[in-house]
C-alpha cells in the first residue's frame, strides 16, 4: 500500500510539472520552427541542421517537451516559462533551477562561444528553439498566483479545461490545420516591415509584450464557459505571437551561426 500512495504521488508531481511545462503544444512549436526556416538565409539552415545531425528547426521544436521524462534532463524542468508582475523581469521571484528568460539568454552565448561539445551542443540548440517559442506564448510569460493560468478552470465547449491549456493548443487545434497550413498562411503576412518591427525588440521586451496580453486573455465569462466569441476575439494573438516567435527565432539563429 505504501508503495501505491508513493506511485501516485509521483504521478501526480509529474503531471502538475507536465501541466505547468507544455507550450503552444506541437503544432504551434511546428509553426514557429518553419517560420524561422523561412526567414532564415539557406546557408545558415544548412549548418543549422547540420548540428541538428539533419533533423530540421520545426520537427526539433517539441523535444524539450519530449524529454521530461528523462530524468538526466531534471535540470531544465524549469525552463519553460519565466513570472512576471508586470513585464519586467525580477530574477527574485523565479525558480532556483532557473526560468526560460535566463535559460535562454545562457544558451544563446553558450551557443555562440564555439566551446561546446557536438552532443552539448545539439542539446543546447533544440532547448533554445524550444525556449523561444515558450517565451512567446502569454501564459509562459505568466503572472504570479495562478501557475500560467493553470489554476483558472474554464469550460471550453463543454469541455472542462484551464485558459493555460487553451492557449497553448485548442485555439491552434480548432483551426482544423496542419501546421504546414498554419504556417503558409502566416508567411503571407510577413513582410520587412513586419521583420523590422519584431527584430528591433529585445528579450526585455518579449516579456512586456506578453504581459500587455494578458486583459484579453483572462477575458473570460462569469460562468467560465469559452466558445466561439472568446475564438474569435483573440485567436488574433495567438497568430501574432506565432509570428512574432518564428521571426525572432530566426533573427537568433542567424546570430549564432549567419
Amino acid at each position: 500500500m505504501k508503495k501505491i500512495k508513493s506511485i501516485a504521488l509521483a504521478l501526480v508531481l509529474v503531471l502538475g510539472m507536465q501541466t505547468q511545462s507544455f507550450a503552444w503544444g506541437a503544432i504551434g512549436h511546428y509553426v514557429i520552427g518553419k517560420l524561422a526556416e523561412w526567414q532564415m538565409d539557406a546557408a545558415t539552415v544548412e549548418k543549422v541542421e547540420a548540428v541538428l545531425k539533419q533533423e530540421s528547426i520545426s520537427g526539433v521544436g517539441v523535444w524539450m517537451d519530449n524529454i521530461r521524462s528523462d530524468q538526466k534532463y531534471n535540470y531544465t524542468n524549469t525552463w519553460h516559462w519565466v513570472t512576471t508582475v508586470d513585464g519586467e523581469y525580477d530574477p527574485t521571484i523565479q525558480e532556483e533551477a532557473g526560468d526560460a528568460y535566463e535559460a535562454f539568454l545562457r544558451l544563446k552565448e553558450s551557443l555562440k562561444s564555439g566551446k561546446l561539445t557536438p552532443e552539448e551542443e545539439r542539446d543546447q540548440l533544440r532547448m533554445l528553439i524550444h525556449i523561444v517559442g515558450d517565451l512567446h506564448q502569454p501564459f509562459h510569460v505568466g503572472k504570479p498566483g495562478d501557475r500560467g493560468g493553470n489554476d483558472v478552470k474554464v469550460s471550453f465547449f463543454n469541455k472542462e479545461t484551464n485558459i493555460h491549456a487553451i492557449w497553448d493548443s485548442d485555439l491552434i487545434e480548432g483551426k482544423k490545420m496542419s501546421y504546414s497550413e498554419i504556417a503558409t498562411e502566416l508567411q503571407k503576412r510577413i513582410n520587412p516591415s513586419l521583420v523590422e518591427k519584431y527584430t528591433k525588440n529585445s528579450p526585455a521586451d518579449w516579456l512586456r509584450e506578453a504581459a500587455a496580453i494578458r486583459p484579453d486573455m483572462y477575458d473570460i465569462p462569469e460562468n467560465g464557459r469559452i466558445g466561439y466569441e472568446y475564438i474569435y476575439r483573440h485567436y488574433h494573438h495567438t497568430e501574432e505571437r506565432l509570428i512574432a516567435a518564428g521571426i525572432r527565432l530566426a533573427q537568433a539563429l542567424e546570430e549564432i551561426y549567419g
